[in-house]
Formats: structure tokens, C-alpha cells, sequence
């Protein structure tokens, strides 16, 4: 998801405080209505009409989520019932896609159970239902809002990600902490599948086995691909409970065509390729305590060892590449092999998308926490692409063999990344 510089497209996974600004968009945020309170589709909802996404959802028997959701909100005769409905169906929601991708319940449909887009437009069918919930009782100004939040939340994993308490007895599980995206460019193609939150989705409370023997438990969550819920503090407000007490993490997205790259390093701007709701952004990163905001971040997993694994088909590259405005200088310039002192960024390694802005605040998060320690920072995954003779969105079907054996193989291979990163 990350405008990755010319060499390719890409996308990011995974602070202090909520984060500050909010720039001029070239797109519209919905007006609600001031009778009912309800608000007009959002330009991703309205992507819900289309033949891809219905297919999508019925291949996976995901395509009742919203009706159902629709008539729960109607049997609720107040605020706090509301408010426990969304809850409870973001929550079963988030819990059915695990599941489903982990082999546990019924398939629903023969879309191959990694998929990660069911969710995503399930996820569309209950916030387009919520938006124009027609309230049977008062209810206050950004109540609505607030619900919207909860839904998000819930139905991403963010707000239940929980580990095993620390035993006393033998060796203490270790703890890695995961983030994946939504699918994107959807405008260009609607079939769109992003590796990034299939990962997600396949690790969730899984347990690996380290190269010493030991255990390490995955928790993981899915982020939108919208430039203001990064501003409004969603990543931060995520992760800052849970960096302190993990061993790893890593924020993943998909980037170049068939490659990995561990990004080193991560950079404060924003490039202004349009979001999922086709936004835009051309600044530094918006965040708390702009006055001691550096320029540059940059990992600390384990690179070299990495690189040097042997983790899958795909290879894998320490990728240092940046593009700066050098100190005293006006015109940005790429560097192959990192940024140089006084600079200020223009991309990191991972571009300058939403994907780099991950890393930047999961880094920085990091830094502010006093955890310079921590191993973090990110992973891009290759373009997940279908199969050459089904590559043209005007004609293509939403799936084929191949499509699904590349998704399969590059979970496995970030699986392989973390227990190699973990041993490290």
C-alpha cells in the first residue's frame, strides 16, 4: 500500500498521544443527515455494489453478516445496547474470519479459506448498515461517530489482542505482535486481495516453535488504508498498551512484485497517493509533540539474519533506500543506502504511503517508550497477482490457482521471517 518510489507499489502493515492535524483532502467526508443523524455511504461502502466484492461475500457465506448486524441494531432500544450489539458482531466477526482462515467451522462457500477479502467487505456491509441506522431513541451528537469506532475496532482484532500470563514454571513463552492492511486500489481493481491481512488473519493466536526450542505466541490486527485514521491516532492508540510487553513486532504490507524487503529505514512525510476513500495527503506525518519529531526512524529486527535465511521462493532484501531534501539543499534526491544527517524525508524505504507511515509511528511509538531495544520495524510482502491468463480486472474471476498459491506461500514465508526474526 505504499507508493514504494519508481521501482514498484506498496502498502505498509504496523505513539505517544493521539496524533494531530488534518489536512486539506481532495475527497468529501459524508454529511449526516440532521433529522436522523444517518450519514450517506462512504466512497469504500459504495465499492460494496459492485459484482467482485457480492461475489466475494457469497463464496464465503460472509454475505449475511450485514443483515443480520442491520436487524440486531433495530432490536435495541437504547444507547448502551447499541453500543454492546456492535461490540459483540465486530468481535464475532474479527473471530469468524480467524477462524475461517485457520480452518476451524464450516468454509461457507469454496473461496479458499486465506482469503482475507471476506472480512474486509463484511466489514463495509456493518458499517454502511450502521451509517444509516434509522434510531428508534434519542441519541447524542457523535454518538454515531463513537459507534462507527467501536465497530472498526472490534472487527480488526485492535482491541483483543491478549497474550498468555507469563508462567513461572520453564521458559516463558515469547510474545510477537503482528499487523496486516486492507486491500487496495480498489478503484483499479476490485478483486483485490492484500497478503498483508491474509497474514493476519492465519497467525492470530498461533504459536511458533523458536530455533532454541521455545514458544512464541502471535497476536496480530488489521489497519484501514485511510491517511485519517492514522492522524487521529489509530495506530498509536493500539499498540502503545502492548509494545512493552512483547518480544517482536513487526508491521507488514504487500510492496514490490516478487520480493520481500525488510524496510530499514522509515521516514516523516506523506507522498498524497489517495487512500481507500481516494483522500489524499502531502505533508509530514501529523503526530504528538511535533517539536521532537524526527525525520527518520528505523528498524530493529533482525536484518542481516533475515536476509540471509532461507525462508521461502521469494527473496528477501535489507532494502535502504530513501529519498531526502539534504540539509541546506531544496530538491529531493534518491540515496540507495540511506539518509544522510540534517536531512528531511521525502520517502523511506518503504515509500511514502501508508505502509511507510506504519513503520514511522510503530518505530517512533518505540523510541518515545524508551524500548530502542524492542526488535521492530517492517516487512513488505511481494504484489500478491493472480494468474496471467486471469490478470485483467475487466475479465478476470475473483480467484484462480495460482492467485491462492501465492497468497499460501507468502503467509508461509512471513510465518518463517518472525521464527527467524524471534531466534534472532
Amino acid at each position: 500500500m505504499s507508493r514504494i518510489r519508481p521501482v514498484a507499489l506498496g502498502l505498509a502493515l504496523a505513539g505517544t498521544a493521539l496524533l494531530l492535524g488534518t489536512p486539506s483532502a481532495t475527497g468529501a467526508t459524508p454529511v449526516a443527515d440532521p433529522a436522523t443523524g444517518a450519514a450517506p455511504v462512504t466512497v469504500e461502502e459504495a465499492r460494496l455494489d459492485r459484482a467482485a466484492p457480492r461475489e466475494i461475500l457469497r463464496r464465503s457465506g460472509f454475505d449475511a453478516v450485514a443483515r443480520e448486524f442491520a436487524r440486531s441494531l433495530a432490536d435495541t432500544g437504547s444507547y448502551r445496547e447499541a453500543e454492546r450489539v456492535v461490540d459483540r458482531e465486530g468481535a464475532r466477526l474479527w473471530r469468524r474470519a480467524v477462524d475461517r482462515a485457520q480452518g476451524r467451522g464450516p468454509a461457507g462457500g469454496d473461496l479458499s479459506r486465506d482469503d482475507d477479502r471476506p472480512l474486509y467487505w463484511a466489514r463495509l456491509g456493518m458499517t454502511r448498515e450502521l451509517r444509516s441506522w434509522q434510531v428508534g431513541f434519542p441519541l447524542a451528537d457523535g454518538a454515531r461517530a463513537r459507534l462507527l469506532d467501536r465497530l472498526e475496532r472490534a472487527s480488526r482484532g485492535q482491541d483483543s489482542i491478549r497474550y498468555p500470563a507469563k508462567g513461572k514454571k520453564g521458559k516463558a513463552v515469547k510474545r510477537i505482535l503482528v499487523t496486516g492492511f486492507d486491500p487496495f486500489t480498489l478503484d483499479r481493481d476490485t478483486r483485490i486481495s492484500n497478503p498483508s491481512g491474509a497474514t493476519a488473519l492465519a497467525l492470530d493466536g498461533t504459536v511458533i516453535r523458536t530455533a532454541d526450542g521455545s514458544l512464541a505466541r502471535i497476536e496480530t490486527a488489521v489497519f484501514p488504508v485511510r491517511w485519517q485514521d492514522f492522524a487521529d491516532g489509530t495506530v498509536e492508540r493500539t499498540l502503545r498498551a502492548h509494545l512493552p510487553e512483547v518480544d517482536l513486532f513487526t508491521t507488514i504490507s504487500q510492496g514490490r512484485v516478487g520480493r520481500f524487503d525488510i524496510e530499514r529505514y522509515n521516514g516523516a512525510w506523506r507522498g498524497g497517493s489517495p487512500d481507500n476513500e481516494n483522500l489524499s495527503r502531502t505533508e509530514t506525518v501529523p503526530v504528538a509533540d511535533p517539536a521532537s519529531q524526527p525525520q527518520w526512524t528505523k528498524t530493529t529486527l533482525p536484518y542481516r539474519a533475515i536476509v540471509a535465511a532461507r525462508t521461502g521462493r521469494f527473496p528477501v532484501y535489507d532494502n535502504t533506500a530513501v529519498t531526502e531534501v539534504p540539509a541546506g539543499a531544496s530538491v529531493p534526491v534518491d540515496r540507495a543506502d540511506g539518509p544522510t544527517a540534517g536531512s528531511a524525508a521525502r520517502a523511506g524505504s518503504g515509500g511514502n504511503y501508508l505502509s511507510n507511515e506504519i513503520a514511522y509511528r510503530a518505530t517512533l511509538l518505540r523510541d518515545r517508550l524508551g524500548l530502542s531495544s524492542l526488535p521492530g520495524g517492517h516487512v513488505h510482502t511481494p504484489v500478491l497477482q493472480f494468474g496471467a491468463a486471469n490478470s485483467d480486472p475487466s475479465t478476470g474471476t475473483v480467484t484462480d490457482p495460482e492467485f491462492v498459491r501465492n497468497r499460501l506461500d507468502i503467509i508461509n514465508q512471513v510465518r518463517a521471517v518472525l521464527r527467524v526474526a524471534i531466534s534472532s
